[in-house]
């Protein structure tokens, strides 16, 4: 028999406040850091085939204005609704929070399911909700900052870009008021990659680190760990790529239609393949399967990547978990009750405000390049390459000896933007991880990685707060 669930959000702030008892601030300001700031709620009518309409009810909320911009995703769902809105902008202040990056939490919804309208509806859909929101001063460069997230991508974004555009003409700033658009409308190369990469460097940290991995009865290191990944989706799919590109075995998968899964392993890409060609990732050569995608979360693994939707380990299924470190590279997929069973069975869970924030520190790196125009790399990078010549050049005059061709373009290879990107969201994820840890072992009464990040997080934006005067 199924057990009653809190509200999304009353999972978070259950969290939150757990976390908030070892910290010394005021119950007041523990309040507003707690509470969403803003919540606008909207709904518009679509013109349908044959002269009817839908009526698409819609969200943003800004949870905390205590750096500006606030910055989240917009999510278009038929399951979407506001108190899940809520719950993913708060962690969004978390989240940013954590990796030091100087945003407030937002979050957008828009409850359709994309699969019903056509191209040209979901264009019109996204344009009216845009006007919305400049209509409530609710986006903009140094406002709220919309980014994808589940059902929207690069298209989206830019149409969001366009139609802000259209009502602020002739700002040189416009295109900074979304991030997560096409590299030809001011998007920045490496967006596409860097929440799935995010999580790779996050668990690769975790893995290093020996003292916990002792905790699951493991070696330190990624080589030769079983992986199953649940969601093939843009996170999902790069997670697994990039895990499997350092040393892990994929072993199962899930996506909406069921589960696969092979002890011996399972090759990503023959899997995205199948799936292209026949529309399901069931029936795949050499693979069990099941028609339920909650199936995969109970494989024997070392590490479990839930990468789809929030909740999907709970108090009902918790149980039957059996992987040693579960990774949230999806936002919330772990209830707070189903946390405390794992910890109970001595599992580890890395969490979601660490794990996930890949994309928005490199939608940090790309809102940056839309304020400055100027493209990560381009002012430096022939300069390190002619230098990285010379020296290459004077090492050969001295030995007397040619280095091999490709070793040479190797050593004076200068950054890109994708090089730099990526190097900076490797060292962001790096820092986050030992300062998260650090905080655990530092305070023994905190007993998980989740509470640890959260009393960093909440300190952050309590110091913001009172910095700001907000709090004399």
């Amino acid at each position: 028999m199924a057990r009653t669930r809190s509200s999304f959000f009353a999972d978070v702030n259950r969290t939150f406040n757990r976390a908030a008892t070892h910290l010394k601030f005021p119950q007041g300001l523990l309040d507003q850091v707690r509470a969403c700031n803003s919540v606008y709620r909207m709904q518009f009518p679509v013109r349908l085939a044959g002269g009817k309409y839908a009526v698409v009810p819609a969200w943003r909320v800004e949870h905390s204005q205590h750096c500006s911009p606030t910055k989240g995703g917009i999510r278009y769902s038929h399951m979407v609704n506001q108190d899940e809105v809520m719950a993913l902008a708060a962690l969004m202040t978390y989240k940013c929070a954590i990796v030091d990056v100087p945003f407030g939490g937002a979050k957008g919804g828009v409850k359709i399911s994309t699969t019903k309208f056509s191209t040209e509806q979901l264009e019109m859909i996204t344009r009216r909700y845009t006007a919305e929101l400049v209509k409530k001063n609710f986006i903009g460069p140094g406002v709220d900052v919309p980014a994808p997230d589940y059902g929207t991508g690069e298209r989206e974004m830019s149409w969001m870009m366009n139609t802000y555009s259209a009502f602020h003409p002739g700002r040189i700033d416009a295109a900074a008021c979304v991030t997560g658009k096409p590299v030809s409308q001011g998007g920045i190369h490496g967006r596409r990659e860097a929440t799935g990469l995010g999580v790779f460097f996050g668990i690769r940290e975790a893995a290093r680190d020996e003292q916990l991995m002792r905790r699951v009865g493991l070696e330190a290191g990624l080589e030769g760990k079983t992986v199953v990944v649940q969601g093939l989706g843009n996170v999902g799919f790069h997670a697994a790529k990039f895990l499997t590109e350092g040393g892990c075995k994929l072993v199962g998968v899930a996506e909406r239609e069921g589960s696969i899964w092979n002890p011996a392993g399972l090759n990503l890409a023959d899997i995205m393949a199948h799936r292209s060609e026949s529309g399901t990732i069931l029936s795949f050569p050499g693979a069990e399967s099941s028609e339920d995608p909650s199936e995969a979360l109970h494989i024997e693994c070392d590490i479990l990547v839930p990468a789809a939707l929030e909740r999907q380990i709970t108090q009902d299924n918790a149980e039957r978990v059996q992987a040693k470190v579960i990774t949230e590279a999806a936002n919330g997929p772990t209830s707070a009750n189903a946390e405390e069973m794992l910890y109970e069975r001595g599992k580890l869970v890395i969490p979601d405000l660490f794990l996930n924030a890949g994309g928005v520190t490199v939608s940090y790196f790309e809102w940056l390049k839309n304020l400055s125009h100027v493209r990560f790399g381009r002012m430096e990078r022939r300069l390190q390459e002619a230098r990285g010549s010379d020296i290459v050049g004077a090492l050969e005059a001295l030995t007397g000896k040619k280095v091999d061709s490709k070793v040479h373009l190797d050593l004076i290879h200068g950054p890109g933007e994708v090089d730099v990107v990526r190097s900076g969201l490797e060292d962001t994820m790096i820092d986050a991880y030992r300062e998260i840890v650090e905080r655990l072992r530092s305070n023994e009464k905190i007993k998980t990685l989740r509470t640890a990040a959260f009393t960093l997080a909440i300190e952050k934006v309590c110091k913001s707060y009172l910095e700001l005067g907000v709090f004399p």
